[in-house]
């Protein structure tokens, strides 16, 4: 499929973010070198590569989205990712970048989030649970929001990860819960 987008990111450790894609994205990579590997992905049409390079790793760049066509293949992909142990975190009925969606999260082992959603609607606000500190409202997509801010984390072993290197994960969105004013807001 062309045209095809192209994403490379830097990881600190090629062997932990191979496993945590290949179970992430189902397929295993077409090329792995030293330092490098390369997935081919024909849905979503991506060329998707790592570059082992510790140094230059920043997991707060932003995020990494797919969207998809309807409710029943979010779900499936949602299940896949739970039955991977590679979900992080799920949202139902969100308005987030003012646009209504569900939506799950993965986060890499570098801290690398990944989106995959499903579009309803256009809407004119963001829910209350991205407001920062001054009680202004924030886009959920912007720097400032991090998924570790979310409350009920609890630690998941993911991939060939030693104890020690547990991966917090959410289980349910409660975000902020008390900031929720509107019905239907943050899950309630």
């Amino acid at each position: 499929m062309f045209p095809r987008m192209h994403a490379s990111l830097y990881v600190s450790n090629l062997d932990r973010s191979v496993d945590f894609y290949s179970r992430f994205f189902q397929v295993s990579p077409e090329k792995v070198r030293p330092g490098y590997a390369k997935y081919q992905l024909e849905s979503p049409g991506l060329v998707f590569s790592l570059v082992e390079n510790p140094e230059r790793v920043a997991g707060n760049f932003g995020h990494m989205g797919i969207q998809v066509e309807s409710l029943e293949e979010l779900d499936r992909l949602k299940s896949r990712a739970q039955a991977n142990e590679v979900l992080s975190f799920e949202e139902k009925d969100v308005a987030c970048c003012y646009a209504k969606q569900d939506k799950f999260w993965a986060v890499d082992p570098d801290g690398i989030q990944w989106e995959v959603y499903y579009f309803h609607e256009d809407v004119e606000f963001n829910d209350p649970a991205f407001a920062n500190d001054s009680g202004e409202k924030e886009a959920c997509c912007s720097t400032s929001f991090s998924v570790d801010q979310l409350p009920e984390a609890q630690s998941v072993k993911v991939g060939n990860s030693s104890p020690g290197e547990t991966q917090a994960v959410q289980t349910e969105v409660l975000a902020q819960a008390d900031a929720c004013c509107e019905p239907g807001c943050c899950g309630k």
